[in-house]
């Protein structure tokens, strides 16, 4: 399955450790089953909030242990919203970036970040679009959204789709997402 759906679900499969949860251990089996195209053409596969919500700590916690904490996934009908408690100042140190005392000023502390986004596929392609995102209660969307994604998410991360469709891969033919779950549809 592509890393890009990360961005909306975190769909990367990883080494599963004894100590993670079963929900977590579920999902990496779902995922695996899927990267190596083990299921029937019409198979679906179901992704639950919890499965998906303990993928996304793991993942999290791998990725950025320090600067991202409570991490969370909710569904809604075509829409996934993603948040956390992030310090961007502990980010850009930990990405060999650290920042100037009058940044550093602006980005260090934790603050509350939600981003929306509403996720279209069929034909075995998906769209992800951000819709909004929120950092400290403050809301962010249309052209500043826009300006942010194009100025810093696609030149930090220039592989992400944002905005545009993405071939899905291993014969998905589409996601169902919904409050419920996420539904992997299997095509020929």
């Amino acid at each position: 399955m592509s890393g890009r759906i990360l961005l909306a679900l975190a769909l990367l499969a990883a080494p599963v450790l004894p100590t993670t949860s079963p929900d977590y251990q579920a999902v990496v089996h779902k995922f695996s089953l899927i990267e190596h195209d083990r299921l029937k053409p019409g198979s679906r596969v179901v992704l639950t909030p919890a499965e998906l919500n303990a993928y996304a700590r793991q993942e999290v916690a791998e990725v950025a242990p320090d600067g991202v904490r409570n991490a969370r996934l909710d569904l809604g009908p075509g829409t996934a919203t993603a948040s956390a408690l992030i310090d961007f100042g502990k980010l850009r140190r930990a990405e060999g970036k650290p920042p100037g005392r009058i940044l550093a000023y602006l980005l260090d502390g934790e603050r509350p970040v939600t981003i929306i986004a509403r996720i279209r596929s069929s034909g075995g392609t998906a769209t992800v679009d951000v819709q909004e995102v929120q950092i400290s209660g403050v809301t962010i969307e249309g052209r500043m959204l826009d300006f942010l994604v194009h100025s810093y998410v696609m030149q930090a991360y220039p592989s992400a789709k944002v905005g545009e469709p993405f071939a899905l891969g291993h014969r998905i033919e589409r996601l169902d997402v919904q409050p419920s779950a996420v539904g992997v549809l299997i095509g020929r």
